[in-house]
This record gives structure tokens, sequence and C-alpha cells, in this order.
């Protein structure tokens, strides 16, 4: 997964990571007895890629080696568990011998000759713990450990005029042969010959080719049937105690095959086929995506249960198939290429949607189930939202368009075309889902009216000179601020469809984030920084040093602004406190650089993403879960008393039922008739204006003469539209 390797318990899906690798792992291997377990990893052009051996029961390293160039193509272990053979990809073509033992590599050789294709996969004896199998382009070799010197003998399968290329390899149990899948779509059989001792002397034993075999079509009487090649090439094999093969293709297929005896003799066709008709699939079924490896579950554990047969496929899927009635079940399932976004509905916490390449998904939060998929082939969702009633799934595509579908089935509602000369890559919309605010890689920011039956632009902003990043609206819904690839960041007012307020920085903006009294807002980039801005003024008004290594790609705030989440190439999800500005948390297990996270609306958990196409959703610290700052659709009947601190806080929050204001609008300075009017006009010897001697009036308690006590403010000095959040807070000084 990324550059980890993952190992979950199947019962209790409980999950383990092996982190080491510097990039993605392109293979992975385990020992016979489960001892230990092998990864190699991709690098890059130029660079050594390395293979690491790690201790399965106590999740350690044990043993690295960087032998091979570039990439490691293929691991096995041999039967004993004491070496871990690797092979290197097109750009190295060698094979090194790693003794898990010693701790050492004892030897290496060129995987294949001069005068044939790259080597590809490779697979180790079941009773010759120093003999294993390589194949390729052409070439098809057992090898040979010799135990006192460590050195390599090989001898080649002569495979005369034959041409394929090996994908995969399968030995039977008491290695008298073995099969070879290859990109035609057939197997070659081969004998190897060796002795059932695994101590006898093998000098004169030769491997020998049997055969081309491939599946039997439809039974013609009086002629030969036809030969029929899996669709994509064969890309596993597994031999069954029984004798019958388990055959994964690439285009999806999974067979169980049987070998035919052939009663008779058929007339000779004019042309000689390549390969023999030999075998008759006993059950099928089809995955969606390739093949990529295939294991059968059998345990003393599960005795008298079923036997399951695992796949996984290209598509980073892994279904469970039962050996009886061969009907798969998907396991676990993911997006394939990196996400982009996440999106949680208003209000609700179950379920979140993410959009990557080629689909958008949504997913329960509970259980981490699949619940729906939405697919648009050949193009990738940059953003994505829930509308503001929760009908619609609005998402941002790399083709320029934007398409809407229903959340429950995940119909297209609507699609407006051509809203960005190249590619849409952010999105955002009000509260009531009128207006819809998007930005294009171009640089431009448009305004859509959006309604059931029509879809208008209302007004092109143009400022920015390089891609927008990210979008989003105020609290308020009266504006809107981009964030761009350029260094600034634009506050734009939603109602005269101007800008408002512009903000630069020597830094890529990533994302930004408004604080939920719409105060202040926090953007992420390049920099490594993240940065607070007064709305206002566009003045900076703190700057954190929030990543160590790498651009900051993720924020969000909690819906009580008291946390804020990060997240970046470091590969690190962090949980930072607002006022303090220090962090207190950090998640470690994304495999590739973070994309994106969220606060669920309830603010229990975070939902995070990465470039490895994982999901990961991290519980946020009980410490910060209290019943004051629970969001108000989990806040229990009986609420707890204010604190001294709240009771002084501007109620900037409430809201009058049926008043028609905006939530978090902030209240403005009082009109004169306002004033008059809130003026106790009674006879009294002590000054009507006078709040605090009015307070002590309506208490029928009559202060002394000159007592000392100072008036306070008059109202006439109450506070004005700010966006200080000190100012708001009570904390003015």
């Amino acid at each position: 997964m990324g550059n980890k390797v993952c190992i979950q318990e199947w019962k209790t899906k409980k999950m383990y990571f092996l982190s080491g690798h510097s990039n993605s792992v392109s293979t992975v291997a385990i020992s016979p007895k489960g001892t230990y377990v092998g990864s190699g990893q991709i690098n890059h052009i130029g660079f050594k890629a390395s293979a690491k051996v790690w201790d399965f029961n106590k999740r350690v390293q044990v043993g690295s080696h960087e032998l091979h160039k570039v990439r490691v193509e293929a691991l096995t272990f041999s039967s004993d568990e004491r070496y871990m053979i690797s092979l290197g990809g097109r750009d190295d073509g060698c094979v090194v011998l790693w003794d898990c033992l010693a701790g050492a590599a004892t030897g290496t050789a060129a995987a294949a000759k001069l005068t044939t294709g790259d080597a590809i996969t490779l697979t180790a004896l079941n009773l010759r713990a120093n003999s294993y199998v390589t194949g390729g382009d052409s070439n098809l070799r057992v090898w040979n450990i010799r135990a006192e010197s460590k050195n390599l003998d090989v001898v080649d399968v002569s495979l005369g005029k034959l041409r394929r290329t090996v994908r995969c390899i399968a030995i039977s149990r008491d290695d008298a042969f073995g099969y070879a899948g290859t990109t035609t779509g057939d197997m070659i059989k081969f004998s190897i010959n060796y002795p059932p001792d695994p101590f006898a002397s093998i000098a004169h034993c030769k491997p020998a080719l049997l055969g081309c075999l491939a599946k039997c079509g439809p039974w013609k009487r009086g002629r030969k049937p036809d030969s029929i090649c899996y669709s994509q090439g064969i890309e596993s094999i597994l031999i069954m105690d029984d004798g019958c093969l388990i055959v994964g293709a690439g285009d999806g297929t999974i067979d169980i095959l049987d070998e035919i005896n052939w009663k008779g003799s058929f007339p000779k066709g004019k042309i000689l086929n390549p390969n023999i008709p030999h075998f008759k699939a006993l059950k099928t079924t089809k995955l969606e995506g390739s093949i990529t490896s295939l294991e059968l579950m059998e345990s003393p554990k599960l005795q008298g249960a079923k036997r399951l047969l695992l796949a996984g496929t290209r598509t980073s899927e892994i279904y469970a198939i039962d050996i009886g009635t061969f009907a798969p079940a998907l396991v676990v399932t993911c997006h394939r290429c990196a996400i982009n976004d996440i999106a949680f509905p208003r209000g609700m916490s179950g379920v979140f949607a993410t959009g990557g390449a080629g689909d958008v998904r949504v997913w329960a939060r509970d259980t981490c189930q699949e619940l729906l998929r939405i697919v648009v082939p050949n193009f990738t969702c940059s953003a994505l939202l829930f509308s503001g009633d929760g009908k619609s799934i609005v998402s941002a595509w790399n083709d320029g368009n934007i398409r809407a579908f229903t959340p429950l089935t995940g119909r297209l509602m609507y699609c407006i075309y051509n809203t960005h000369n190249k590619g849409t890559s952010a999105l955002d919309m009000t509260n009531d889902g009128r207006t819809l605010i998007s930005g294009g890689c171009e640089g431009q920011v448009r305004v859509w009216d959006i309604r059931p039956e029509s879809q208008t632009l209302k007004k092109v902003l143009k400022e920015h000179k390089s891609p927008v990043s990210a979008i989003q609206v105020s609290p308020n819904n009266t504006e809107a601020v981009s964030a761009g690839t350029d260094g600034s960041c634009i506050i734009w007012d939603l109602v005269s469809l101007s800008r408002r307020q512009v903000m630069y920085a020597n830094t890529l903006f990533m994302c930004v984030c408004f604080e939920p009294r719409g105060c202040q807002l926090l953007t992420g980039g390049t920099d490594r920084r993240v940065a607070y801005w007064e709305t206002a003024s566009g003045n900076l008004a703190r700057e954190l040093e929030a990543s160590k290594a790498g651009a900051i790609n993720g924020l969000d705030i909690s819906s009580d602004g008291e946390l804020f989440v990060t997240g970046g190439n470091d590969q690190m999800v962090k949980l930072w406190r607002y006022q303090e500005g220090v962090y207190t948390h950090a998640g470690l297990a994304h495999a590739g650089a973070v994309t994106c996270c969220r606060f669920s609306p309830a603010g229990d958990c975070v939902v995070s993403c990465c470039s490895a196409g994982c999901v990961i959703v991290w519980k946020v610290p009980d410490q910060y879960i209290t019943k004051d700052r629970a969001p108000a659709d989990r806040k229990s009947i009986t609420e707890s008393p204010k604190t001294l601190q709240d009771e002084l806080k501007l109620p900037l929050s409430e809201k009058t039922k049926g008043s028609g204001d905006r939530q978090f609008k902030l209240p403005g300075a009082p009109s004169k008739v306002e004033k008059i009017e809130a003026m106790d006009t009674s006879r009294s010897s002590i000054h009507s204006c006078c709040p605090c001697e009015a307070t002590a009036r309506s208490s029928n308690k009559t202060p002394p003469k000159n007592s000392g006590v100072k008036c306070c403010k008059p109202p006439d000095d109450l506070p004005t539209r700010t966006t200080s959040k000190q100012y708001v807070n009570g904390d003015k000084k």
C-alpha cells in the first residue's frame, strides 16, 4: 500500500504497517512457514532500489540490501526459509541471493541471456531448498544454488520455435513439473526431472518442454475442438492438491481447469496449431479488472468452514471466492489512484464521499464499506461537495465539466459543459444551493446560478495568473476565498461579484479555510507553513511551521473553531489547537503524500486521504470531545451551565427563530432611533442613559451618593462590525 507493507488480521480487521521504503512497494513475498516477509520497491531512474526482509511476528526489519537498480521485479523465499531471492527489473536484470540467517547477500548473477528478453517472474521449488525457476521474455530457466560455494548454476528450458513471454510460474508439490502462464493466454508445461531426494545430485538432470496447452473450446462433432486463449494473458496460476489448476487472466476471468483425456484420433489440420486444447473449465467467474494474484485460504482453524480463494485485482480490490459455489464477494476496495478531495453532507457524519481518477465513491464512516460508486471513465475528479440540502453530489472534473449526481443512485442530474478551458480544479457552493463558485487551471473564478431547470453563468472573475487550487465560501455566504498557485489568495464579494481583499505570500497556496465565525482564514502551501489572515484587512496575523519537509496540501477547521487539522507531503496528519498554534497529535499511517483531510460535522473524527489511494478515518481524542463543544445535532437536551468566559463572549452565533438573518452574521451598530427607544424615560435623579444605574434602579437598590463607582461606557460606544477574533471573544483590552 504505497510505500508501506500492510498486515491485516482476517477476523478483527486490525492492521499493522511495516514502514521503511522510500518509494512505492512493487512486490511482496511471504516465506513458506510464515516467518519472514520480503518486499521490494521502485525508485527513480539512476537510483538503487532496496529489498527488505521483515520478521512477521515482531513486525521489525531484519535485513535489507540495495543491489538492484530502479526496480525490484519479483521476490521469493526458498522452501527452508534460508534464502530470499530477488529479481531486478529491466534496468537491472540480475538475480540476488540474500542469506536470511547470515544477514548478507551471498551471490548475484544475470537473470537472462543476452539473446533473450528480460526476466519477469521467479518461483522457488517445494522440496529442493536450493532451486528456483525464473521466466520472462522468451526465456525459462531452472537455477540451483551450490551449498558449498553459494554459486548459481542455471539450465535453460529449450522452447524450440515457441516464442512466449512468461508472466507467472507454478510448480507441483513433488517438483516433477511446472506451468508457466504467458501473455498469449496459454500455458507452457515443462518437466524439471529432479529426483525426489532433495540431497541427490542433479548434474545429469535437464528440464524439458512438455507442450503448450490451452483451454478447450466448444465441442464440434468429428472435428478437433478449438483452443481458447485467455484475453490479456494469464497473470496467476495455482496448482491444487487434486491436480486441478486455478487460472487468473488479465481480463478478470478466474477458472478452475482440469485435464481432458482424449479418446480416439482427430483429423490433422493443414496448419499446425501452436498450442493444444488440453483443459476444460469446471467453474468460472469474472471480476472487474485484471487479476494480479491468487491465494488459497486454507487453515486448520477453518476445518468445516468454507474454503476461500482470495483474488487481487489491478483496480485495488480483493475478492473472496467460495470454492464450492465459486461466487465472488468483495472484501476490500479503494481508489486505484490518488484521491483529490473528501466531502461530508451538511450536518451528517455517518457518510462521506471521495473523488479521484475515474470515479466518485460514497462510504459509510463506521463500517468503512463502499455504498455507491459513480464511474466516469478516463477523467479525474479534482473536487466535490454535497449540496446544502444533501440532494446532490457536485463534482469538478479535469475535462472542464461540472457534474451533479444523486447521492443514493448516482444518476446524473445535470452537467455544466466547458466551465473552464483547461479543466476545473476547485469548487464550492453556498448553503442554499443557488450559487456555485468554480476555479479552473487557467486561473479564472466563475460564479454560476444553479436552478433545477438551468445553470447559467453570472460572472467571470479574472485575477489569478495560475491554477486555482482551492475555493471556500464564508460562513455567512456573502464572501468566497480562492487560493492560487501564483502566490495570491483573493476574497470575493458574492453580492457585488467583485474583489474585496487580496493577500500575497511567497508560496504556492494549496489549501484555504475560513474560521467558523468568518473573522480569520487559514492558508497552507509549499512553504510548509500555515498562515492566519484577517479577512477584513488582509493582514497576516500568525504563521506556523506545520511541516519539516514537504508542502501542506490539506487543511480543515472544526465546527467550533478550537481545532484544525493539516496534511502534507511528509505523509503525516497533524491535529492543532487553533488559539495556541501547537499540534498535539500526529498520525503516521499514510503511505503517500496526504492530499486532503476533513473534520466530520460532529467533530468526533477526521478523514484523510493520500496519493496512494487509501482513506483513513481518525478518531479525535476524547479530551477534545465534550458537551460544550459538541455540534448542535449531537448535544443533549439538558445543556451544561455556561462558564464565565462563555457569558462574557458576544452572542455572535445565536440566531432568533424566524428572524431571517443569516447564521454567524456580525451585529451592526444600533441606529439613533434604536438608542432613543432603548432609553428609560421615567423620572429619576439618576441619568437614564447609564446602563449600570438603570440596572441598580430596576433591582430597587438605590446606590449611595458619592460612592466613587465609575460609570461604564455609554451605549453609543457599542461594538461595530469587526474582524478581530480577540475583540469578538471579549478579550479586548
